[in-house]
C-alpha cells in the first residue's frame, strides 16, 4: 500500500513515519507530487481539518491518504488555543511566538490551574466515499517557562505527569510511545493493518 501524508511539517512527517515504520506501507507527502494541492484549515473542528486534508489529498493523488489536526486544549482559557493552535499569535506565527502568547495569558496562575489536553484528530481517506477518523490524548499542565529542547510546537511547555518532564524533554523514542499523536497513529495503524489484510486476502481469491 502507498500512503500519502497530507502535511508539509517536516517535524510532524517524521514523527509518523517513525511510528508506522513497522508496517509495509510506502509513505509519500506532498513534495512527491507536482503542483500538490493547498492543505487549507477552515473547519471549526480538529475532526473538520484532518478529515478535509485527507480528502483533498486523496482526491488529488488517488490513494489513501492520511492527515491529522492536532490542538491544546486549556482548561483555564475555556479550551484556547484548540483548532488555533498552529495560528495562536497570528496566521504566520513561530512556535516561539504561539508559546510566548500562551504564557503570558496564564502569567501567575498556579500549577492547579494550568491544566491542558493535547488532542490529535487522525483522518484516513481510503477512498472518496470512505474516510475514517480516530483520536489520541494526553492530559497535562503548562509550565511557567519552556524546559527542553526536543519536540515542537507547544512540547516545551506541556508537562506531562507520568513521565516527570515536558514533552520537549523526552527523547524521540519515549514521545512516540506516549504523546496524543502516537496513540492516534496506533489506532490508525490499526485501520491500516485491516485494510493490508483486506487487500491481501482479495489477492488470493
Amino acid at each position: 500500500m502507498k500512503l500519502v501524508l497530507a502535511t508539509n511539517n517536516p517535524h510532524k512527517i517524521e514523527e509518523i513515519k517513525s511510528i508506522l515504520s513497522d508496517l509495509e506501507v510506502e509513505i509519500l507527502t506532498p513534495k512527491d507530487f507536482d503542483k500538490f494541492p493547498e492543505l487549507k484549515e477552515e473547519g471549526s473542528t480538529l475532526e473538520e481539518n484532518a478529515i478535509s486534508k485527507a480528502m483533498v489529498t486523496c482526491q488529488f493523488t488517488g490513494l489513501p491518504s492520511l492527515a491529522d489536526d492536532t490542538g491544546l486544549e486549556v482548561e483555564a482559557l475555556d479550551g484556547a488555543p484548540g483548532v488555533r493552535s498552529a495560528r495562536f499569535a497570528g496566521e504566520t506565527a513561530t512556535y516561539d511566538e504561539n508559546n510566548r502568547k500562551l504564557l503570558s495569558l496564564l502569567e501567575g496562575l498556579p500549577k492547579q490551574k494550568r491544566n491542558a489536553v493535547f488532542r490529535c484528530v487522525i483522518a484516513i481517506a481510503f477512498a472518496e466515499q470512505d474516510v475514517q477518523t480516530v483520536e489520541g490524548r494526553a492530559e497535562g499542565t503548562i509550565v511557567e517557562k519552556p524546559r527542553g529542547r526536543a519536540g515542537f510546537g507547544y512540547d516545551p511547555l506541556f508537562y506531562f505527569p507520568p513521565l516527570g518532564r515536558t514533552f520537549a524533554e523526552l527523547s524521540p523514542h519515549e514521545k512516540n510511545r506516549v504523546s496524543h499523536r502516537a496513540k492516534a497513529l496506533a489506532r490508525a495503524k490499526e485501520l491500516l493493518v485491516h485494510k493490508l489484510s483486506e487487500g491481501e486476502s482479495n489477492r488470493r481469491i
